[in-house]
């Protein structure tokens, strides 16, 4: 396995200097500041990744305040108590994307926050306190407890919320089955142990938090043009 300092080098290569690719590289929030983010923020942003996943994203920010209307600004307390007919009704109103199938996460979505923060304190408080070194676990939970918030979806959204997280993205994937690092399925437990496992070494060779080392990486490989502070 390669060390950080090797990785370091080469994306300093390709980028020029090690300075470009510092000012490349962009930090996840502080455990105190992703504590103060309500629940309904949560749902507002897995709902948003939710409708993101195979559509272009700029369409779907077009129209994102159209959601907020239709869907009470993503109010978890307001949410839990919509009636199916209700959803249903909204699924189908012209100020939103218009699919049933994605809409449905939001009552499964909002349920999963609300038992979460009932025993946590609030959601927030939850993926505040995720321990960084076990990550993927964080993501298998938004997997099996929530909906479509497998895949990349779930890191995407902790990513954009500030939570500290790598992304296998096509990059860093490369990179990883490149170093014989995973092989299989991107989201198979066996790569994902891997991937934990490579960047929490690389988390201990630099001190670096998970988010600046995922982009250092997808730096040193790959047909990348990342300009300053974009996320990989």
């Amino acid at each position: 396995m390669e060390t950080f300092n090797n990785i370091l080098a080469r994306a300093s290569n390709r980028k020029g200097s090690e300075s470009t690719v510092l000012s490349l590289l962009s930090e996840s929030k502080t455990s105190t500041q992703l504590a103060m983010l309500s629940d309904s923020d949560w749902l507002e942003e897995f709902t948003r990744k939710v409708f993101q996943s195979g559509f272009y994203w700029s369409v779907i920010n077009a129209k994102w305040d159209g959601f907020r209307d239709v869907f009470w600004n993503f109010d978890v307390n307001k949410l839990l108590m919509m009636s199916p007919e209700m959803l249903e009704q909204r699924a189908n109103d012209e100020r939103i994307v218009r699919n049933y199938k994605k809409v449905m996460t939001i009552p499964v979505n909002c349920l999963m926050i609300h038992e979460t923060a009932q025993v946590h304190g609030s959601f927030a408080q939850f993926i505040a306190n995720w321990p960084a070194d076990d990550i993927v676990g964080l993501w298998l939970y938004l997997k099996k407890h929530g909906a479509r918030l497998g895949g990349n979806t779930g890191p995407f959204a902790l990513r954009a919320m500030g939570k500290d997280t790598f992304i296998l993205s096509r990059d860093v994937e490369a990179y990883l089955r490149a170093h014989e690092i995973i092989d299989g399925g991107l989201h198979s437990k066996k790569s994902l142990l891997g991937a934990q496992t490579f960047f929490n070494t690389l988390v201990e060779q630099s001190g670096w938090t998970l988010q600046s080392l995922s982009q250092l990486v997808a730096l040193s490989v790959g047909d990348n043009n990342i300009s300053a502070g974009q996320n990989e």
